[in-house]
């Protein structure tokens, strides 16, 4: 299968975009059909394409995340998103929205911990209203069901996996779209965009399809489960830049509350806050320019043995 290179895509959604709204001011044009709620966007100085277009960093990034979601609806039967209320999952959320022209054509999946911290059940609640999602909590088995060989914070993790394969189970869905990204942590590093899985929904992170120039494989034998990953090659800065550019909302912890704030979230009894001044998108951003202190210093499972993540990772966790 051949995939577009960034500018192609770019190119070809806008002829979709004039299609059904009229002329836009490049990616950014905020049409009536492709009106995300976002309001007006500022340009910023970026590549010119041969069409006029003007392209900066955050353009190429979101064209081809929103190929892929394309891509990944047109080729997977039974496809499903899951939404874990991140900020990397809001971006990927938001991305699919554009690429469906704001209306997002497949169910989101919320894989519930009863862990959770209080403001993030208030931003999924009101955000499945207020975007009219098709969303499925799934709740997830006590942790005593877990492997007992686990460290205890990969252990309560691995509830979430469970909780995902009994979905797919009972839902059949053939692909899950998950918003990770390779410089996150180092065993995601190794996943590809499009991730073929086993009947077991296990990951053979050995034995990936390679991915040269855009060239992704979804021709898979029967029986393959498919992981898309369709911000796989953001970084988290670019995830803050463009939460900024397009306002998405975010759960409040991420900013800076009595000198602490979240850069990660997930259970609230194994994930903790970093110091942090930072209190507004512009201050996160600033911050993260200079620091040296980890992504997911916060969650307590990477303290733990090495390879618990990748054990973690290679039965199925996102």
């Amino acid at each position: 299968m051949s995939a577009l290179p960034a500018a192609m895509a770019a190119l070809s959604m806008l002829g979709r975009l004039r299609r059904f709204g009229g002329a836009g001011e490049g990616l950014h044009g905020r049409t009536k059909a492709f009106d995300t709620g976002s309001g007006a966007v500022k340009k910023l100085p970026g590549q010119l394409l041969a069409s006029g277009v003007s392209m900066d960093h955050l353009d190429v990034l979101e064209s081809r995340t929103i190929y892929i979601l394309r891509e990944a609806f047109n080729k997977i039967d039974k496809l499903a998103m899951l939404w874990s209320l991140g900020k990397d999952s809001n971006v990927m959320l938001w991305c699919a929205k554009k690429a469906f022209f704001g209306h997002v054509p497949f169910p989101l999946v919320n894989i519930d911990t009863g862990m959770k911290f209080p403001e993030m059940y208030e931003f999924r609640d009101r955000y499945i209203k207020e975007w009219n999602l098709d969303c499925l909590i799934a709740q997830c088995p006590p942790v005593e069901e877990m492997d007992p060989t686990l460290p205890p914070a990969a252990r309560s993790a691995a509830r979430k996996t469970a909780a995902l394969k009994r979905v797919l189970r009972e839902q059949g869905y053939t692909g899950v779209i998950a918003g990770i990204r390779r410089d996150e942590e180092g065993t995601r590093a190794k996943e590809r965009v499009f991730s073929p899985r086993s009947e077991q929904n296990t990951w053979n992170f050995r034995d990936q399809p390679p991915e040269f120039w855009d060239q992704f494989n979804t021709d898979f034998p029967p029986g393959t489960h498919l992981r898309v990953h369709p911000i796989l090659h953001w970084t988290e800065i670019d995830i803050w830049r463009y939460t900024k550019r397009e306002a998405i909302p975010l759960v409040p912890l991420y900013f800076s509350r009595n000198g602490k704030r979240y850069r990660s979230l997930g259970d609230k009894n194994i994930t903790f806050p970093v110091d942090s001044q930072a209190s507004t998108l512009d201050e996160i951003i600033s911050e993260l320019m200079e620091t040296k202190i980890a992504e997911r210093t916060g969650r307590a499972m990477d303290h733990e043995a090495e390879d618990s993540f990748e054990r973690l990772r290679a039965d199925g966790y996102m």
